[in-house]
């Protein structure tokens, strides 16, 4: 393969995942050149853990969120190719070779496999990110059964970052992580800005991992619905200007009314207010730049849950857009 590669996990106070996921990446058929943890502050044995395992670390002084982690890391490669893991994925040994060739072979940006949840690997974790033009994002296949619709190599716009391989001079040519974002919803800033400079990536099934999933906080925490509403308000301001306004009103409102039923309201309206309050976004892309590939990811959206099954929130969206067109 080509240009090496370098791997960069944040890490917050999991030293038990990151000894697993160290020991993944360390048993790949073709394992990257140099491992970096960059650890957010943790008071426990993350660092010897890691240091332990091989990996050299970061040490940052309190946890300053994903997107912060990963630039500090992204800044000290010097490889071709960086390769972005959450402390809780487990790999197969084939993962990253499998991903690496078809990167290579396809003269991709980026490159995902797909993800099962490591709780029960008959159902998705996910696979690409897709975005409506609300604003929200879905990622493709989460918590459906594993299915031929998610089987298919294709070309995406969207990379999630949980597990994935992105070419270093990508983030030359977009920036790095907007940090403003934290945590959430900074890998589909990133994928908008790749879709503004004509940045495209894979999709290859062919490469499976497991993940934990919200092993950290654990799922419909307060504090992640308050980040995620935060940061679709950021999302919107920074990228949609000039987009129609009665999508974003539909998805943000539904999205809020599912925080409510896992009774998080109130964390739904804190992080609204605090997206509205913080200062505005750093410059995003027009809208014009865009209003293709996120109509396209919208498109995808439908039709995957057209073949799977509605979830009700998209059920929701669809019928109160197509309503209104």
């Amino acid at each position: 393969m080509t240009g090496g590669v370098t791997a960069v996990i944040p890490n917050w106070n999991r030293a038990d995942l990151l000894a697993e996921v160290l020991d993944g990446v360390r048993r790949q058929t073709c394992p990257p050149s140099r491992i970096v943890v960059v650890d957010n502050g943790s008071t426990d044995e993350s660092s010897s853990v890691a240091v332990g395992n091989g990996a050299e670390v970061l040490q940052l002084s309190r946890n300053k969120g994903f997107a912060y982690a990963v630039n500090r890391g992204v800044e000290v490669c010097q490889s071709e190719w960086v390769l972005l893991l959450n402390n809780d994925v487990t790999l197969q040994p084939g993962w990253l070779a499998t991903l690496l060739a078809a990167a290579v072979r396809e003269k991709a940006w980026f490159a995902v496999g797909k993800l099962k949840s490591a709780a029960n690997p008959g159902v998705l974790d996910g696979t690409w990110d897709a975005v409506c033009r609300g604003g929200t994002a879905w990622r493709c296949g989460s918590g459906r059964r594993d299915s031929p619709e998610y089987s298919e190599p294709r070309t995406i716009a969207f990379p999630p970052l949980t597990a994935a391989l992105l070419r270093r001079e990508l983030f030359q040519r977009t920036g790095l992580l907007d940090e403003s974002f934290e945590s959430y919803l900074e890998d589909v800033d990133l994928g908008l800005r790749c879709a503004a400079a004509g940045l495209r990536g894979v999709y290859v099934p062919e490469a499976v991992a497991l993940h934990a999933g919200s092993a950290t906080l654990g799922p419909w925490h307060k504090a992640t619905v308050q980040r995620l509403a935060r940061n679709q308000i950021l999302l919107t301001r920074k990228h949609f200007r000039g987009a129609p306004r009665w999508p974003i009103l539909v998805a943000q409102l539904l999205w809020g009314l599912i925080a409510v039923r896992h009774g998080a309201g109130s964390a739904w309206v804190r992080g609204r207010h605090e997206g509205r309050r913080m200062p505005p976004p750093a410059a995003g892309v027009e809208w014009s730049a865009i209003r293709e590939t996120v109509s396209a990811s919208e498109a995808e959206i439908r039709e995957l849950q057209s073949e799977t099954g509605f979830d009700l929130y998209w059920k929701l969206y669809f019928a109160l857009v197509r309503a209104a067109a």
